[in-house]
Order: C-alpha cells, then sequence, then structure tokens
C-alpha cells in the first residue's frame, strides 16, 4: 500500500493539474497539520482516496484569520466533511487495513490555539490507553500508525520552544511499537536534512511537502 503524507506547505507537485496522473497508485492520505482545507479538499477529489487529518500550531489562529475555515477548540475543520477529510486528532482510526492514532498540535509556546504542555499531551495520550490496550487484545496490536503534527523530542525536533517535541511520543512509541510515526510541524530547507529515521521498531518520518509511505517497503 502507498500513502501520500503531506504537511505545512502546498506542494506543487500534489497541487497540479498532473496530480491524478502522478500519484495514481496512492491508496490513502495523510495530513500532518498546518494545511488549509481547501487543499485537502483538492487532494480528496482528486485522487477519490481517504484522508485523515491533525491539525497543525497554524491552524486555528491563521487560518482563520484569513477567512479559510472555521476551526473549534479541538482543532478540528468546521469543513472537514466538506473537504472529505477525516479528522483524527486524538482519535484512533481505521483505513485501508491500518489502525491510525492521530495527535495534533505542537508543544506550548506562546499560549495560542492547539499548543500543549507535555504534561497535557501525555494526559490525552493516557486516555486512549484503554483503547490501544483493546487493540493488542482482540487486533493483535495496539496501532499501526501514528499521525503527529510535532515530532517526538529528540527525532526531528528542534531546541527552540515552539517545535520542542514531545517526549510522551517516544514513550507511546517504545510501549505500542507502531511501524511508522509521521510528522509534520519541522520545515526542510536543505537536500541534507533528515526526513526519515528509526526510533526502536518505528520508523519516524517528516512529511513536511509531500511524502510516499510505501508500507510494502
Amino acid at each position: 500500500m502507498k500513502i501520500l503524507c503531506v504537511s505545512d506547505q502546498i506542494d506543487p507537485l500534489v497541487y497540479s493539474p498532473r496530480m491524478r496522473e502522478r500519484f495514481k497508485d496512492i491508496d490513502l492520505v495523510l495530513s500532518a497539520g498546518d494545511l488549509p482545507p481547501e487543499y485537502l479538499g483538492f487532494i480528496t477529489s482528486m485522487l477519490n482516496k481517504d484522508l485523515l487529518y491533525v491539525a497543525g500550531n497554524h491552524d486555528l489562529s491563521e487560518l482563520e484569520a484569513h477567512g479559510v475555515a472555521r476551526w473549534n477548540a479541538e482543532g478540528t475543520s468546521a469543513a472537514g466533511s466538506a473537504t472529505g477529510a477525516v479528522d483524527a486528532g486524538f482519535r484512533i482510526k481505521r483505513a485501508e487495513g491500518l489502525i491510525v492514532l492521530g495527535l495534533p498540535g505542537s508543544m506550548l509556546y506562546n499560549g495560542g490555539s492547539n499548543q500543549y504542555s507535555e504534561f497535557a499531551m501525555a494526559s490525552r495520550i493516557a486516555l486512549l490507553v484503554p483503547r490501544l490496550l483493546m487493540n493488542r487484545l482482540f487486533r493483535g496490536r495496539a496501532v499501526d500508525l501514528i499521525l503527529t503534527h510535532a515530532a517526538p523530542r529528540g527525532v526531528h525536533d528542534k531546541d527552540d520552544r515552539c517545535h520542542r517535541g514531545f517526549s510522551c511520543f517516544l514513550w507511546l512509541m517504545r510501549a505500542f511499537k507502531p511501524k511508522w510515526l509521521v510528522h509534520g510541524h519541522i520545515h526542510l530547507y536543505d537536500l541534507g536534512d533528515v526526513r526519515v529515521s528509526d526510533y526502536g521498531e518505528t520508523k519516524v518520518i517528516n512529511a513536511f511537502g509531500h511524502w510516499i509511505l510505501d508500507t510494502e517497503e
């Protein structure tokens, strides 16, 4: 299965009349945040595939200020149903046979919307643990893929408060061993920047712009 992962930047290779031809073998789309609903709607209309998303730290303030969409306090878009995108924020979803856990937002840095302290994010994750344990018991695995906006602490993140990753994501990967964690938030400006890393049994992928995840590789 091939998954188109997008985040943070409208990519001209995606936002193109040739998108349907270029990405014709895509089975699922994941958005790791900070992208306008119109862009997600374009992707779903062109590919006619399921799209799961989490909101980023800019989704609630900057997009609303520019009249792009209405967003609520939980980081979900009022345009979600209109675009065909499905909000996975603090939820566990199944798509194309995969169990996907979504964690929106960034580290708390200026008190804005969709920002969380380490404790607040860990507390929200704790509420999902019973469902993960049930998945492990009845499905043989807790989660296949974690979709986040922020990066894990020490993996692709930065030292400044805004772009610092969450340590609780590291615990989540160690405890439940997903195959992949896909995140956004960390912009890549150099071809030498690291986009894919391994943490234990999990492959951590920065979806900035776009990235194709082939689950068979």
